[in-house]
């Protein structure tokens, strides 16, 4: 009976030894399963209508197979991640104004082995909420329906515009420092509000109105290109500035442009005058944002502060070309 007992317990040591195994190679395998996985998140997680998304992709650190590229999407346009910390990549994104339901955002990871991963995120977008009105009493001439004519110029102006978003993506971020507003005066107008004109609601204001007198200075968001200097029916006189990866600003209504097409900006700098140009009920700046062909708020590029998305390539201490006024 000794021995039939020892041999039981031998067999059932030997059992457990075993099942203890193969439950720490099952862990192990699926620890090394889990970490080779990468993961991508989004904040906010419920972004509002014109809201930049900050994105985050974790990546497993191998320095036998390291990552050499990663792209992305969203929305249909692209994403530029930028290396942060080891294993973390940033990018920011644009939601449409009109979005709802859900966005998602792709990561293409390319490892050096020439392994490719792809990693999702989802989010939920809340429903498109009316636009809180702003009544303005203006001459009949706001609310009246426009010609032909005029009509095919802003659609052609709005296309410009957008273009100068699309364009803006084959540039590298330029930027080494945090968004500045354009100026420090109170906001009239947020983003979003809609425009009551006459007891009707004729539009939604795709920017931001800062109060200012003809000829206070504008300045610029951050270092940037000047894409554009124009004349346009609504905006009066602009300034668009290229800040390089898919981000645009743009300085509406200027009494007066103190930058030329192809200049290199310093943030900060002077590059406008504020004034009542275009189709306006008085003096202010409208300053506004695009991510590549989406309109986004600009207020959510100063609130990125100036360390989470900043390009490792841009060199702050690089001479800028800054032109004499005109």
């Amino acid at each position: 009976m000794y021995h039939t007992l020892a041999s039981v317990t031998l067999n059932r040591n030997t059992h457990l030894k075993s099942f203890a195994t193969s439950i720490a190679l099952s862990c192990l395998v699926s620890g090394a399963l889990t970490a080779q996985t990468a993961r991508l998140t989004a904040a906010p997680a419920r972004p509002e209508p014109g809201a930049i998304v900050r994105l985050t992709l974790s990546t497993p650190v191998s320095h036998a197979d390291s990552v050499v590229s990663v792209r992305g999407a969203l929305a249909g346009e692209p994403l530029h991640f930028l290396h942060s910390t080891a294993g973390a990549w940033h990018a920011i994104g644009g939601v449409p104004v009109d979005a709802e339901g859900s966005l998602v955002a792709n990561a293409v990871i390319q490892r050096a082995s020439g392994k490719t991963e792809i990693a999702r995120v989802r989010f939920a977008l809340p429903k498109v909420p009316p636009p809180v009105s702003q009544p303005l009493a203006v001459d009949s001439s706001f609310t009246k329906p426009l010609d032909a004519a005029t009509t095919a110029r802003i659609d052609r102006e709005n296309a410009r515009a957008r273009e100068i978003g699309r364009l803006a993506h084959d540039r590298p971020p330029m930027w080494s420092a945090s968004f500045l507003k354009p100026r420090t005066s109170v906001i009239t107008s947020e983003f979003g509000s809609g425009r009551l004109f006459n007891g009707a609601l004729t539009t939604r204001h795709l920017g931001v109105d800062f109060r200012g007198a003809v000829g206070e200075p504008v300045r610029a968001a951050n270092r940037g290109v000047v894409a554009l200097v124009d004349s346009f029916f609504l905006a009066g006189n602009v300034i668009y500035l290229d800040h390089g990866g898919g981000v645009v600003t743009a300085y509406f209504h200027l009494s007066k442009t103190l930058v030329a097409i192809g200049d290199t900006v310093k943030r900060g700098q002077e590059i406008g005058l504020v004034g009542n140009t275009g189709r306006v009920t008085g003096p202010h700046l409208h300053w506004a944002a695009r991510y590549g062909a989406i309109t986004v708020n600009p207020l959510d590029l100063v609130a990125l502060g100036g360390r989470w998305y900043v390009s490792s390539s841009s060199r702050p201490s690089e001479p800028s070309r800054t032109s004499a006024a005109r």
